[in-house]
């Protein structure tokens, strides 16, 4: 599947479109996916990560529609940097689980169901690649249930826990709880393009990181039990562009961590 072009909103699901920002990188894929939600029929809308704080990309997400509400998976700033520009464009509340990220409202709560624009979002914690990172189950009216993942599951490749910040331990029980979910569910990433299953990409995902694992420990028996994290990226990562070599170096790190700990 290929991203449409920048700027151009996308409807995916009946309930949500997407906008991609122009801030392609290493770290963000082709982009940054803007979410924006709404019932059939509803005027306003929601709207999930907006972004960095970039004139053109902001303004074609106010144009989207009245925004009755900003939500933010998790504190990255290629997830959140617009938030204070958009809201001071809009008026619209900006809701995290951070207080600090929060204008214009109070913080959300895992579990808790937030309703707008004729679409139902609930609340799941979903640490690891942040401490932060949540997930929302969106429903609406006919459509079926989809999940709004950030950056726990991202549209393709494997998601970095950004260590000290994330960590192994809690990004795997994320994943077991997303694995969890309906057959079928789609996933609307914060990178990369839409997929058809969350309980499949998330037991994909498991079984990446048990793999890992098993490469790390084999690195540390090789190496010794007081091996680096970068001595450990040079031998396991060493099929991988070293260009990926400094966000490798994030997961180890928590690998190590996990293994250590």
């Amino acid at each position: 599947m290929t991203h449409p072009s920048y700027g151009e909103l996308r409807t995916v699901t009946p309930l949500a479109s997407v906008l991609l920002e122009r801030n392609p990188g290493m770290m963000t894929l082709e982009g940054t996916n803007t979410w924006v939600l709404r019932a059939p029929g509803v005027e306003e809308c929601v709207v999930v990560d907006p972004g960095e704080d970039d004139e053109e990309h902001l303004r074609r997400v106010a144009e989207a529609g009245p925004i009755a509400l900003v939500l933010i998976t998790h504190h990255h700033h290629d997830h959140v940097g617009g938030a204070r520009r958009l809201a001071d464009r809009t008026g619209a509340p900006v809701r995290a689980i951070d207080p600090a990220l929060t204008i214009g409202a109070e913080p959300f709560v895992g579990g808790e169901v937030i309703t707008a624009a004729g679409v139902e979002l609930q609340v799941v914690t979903t640490p690891g690649h942040t401490s932060d990172s949540v997930s929302f189950l969106l429903d609406g009216p006919d459509a079926p249930q989809a999940v709004l993942t950030g950056d726990t599951i991202l549209g393709r490749g494997t998601t970095v826990i950004a260590h000290p910040d994330g960590s192994l331990g809690p990004y795997l029980d994320s994943l077991r709880l997303l694995a969890g979910l309906p057959d079928g569910t789609p996933v609307l990433p914060g990178h990369g393009p839409e997929l058809p299953d969350a309980a499949a990409v998330a037991g994909m995902y498991l079984a990446h990181r048990e793999q890992r694992l098993d490469q790390v420990r084999g690195a540390l028996t090789k190496l010794g039990a007081d091996a680096t994290p970068v001595e450990v990226v040079e031998l396991v990562y060493a099929d991988v562009d070293r260009s990926l070599w400094p966000a490798a170096e994030l997961s180890v790190r928590a690998q190590l961590e996990h293994l250590r700990g």
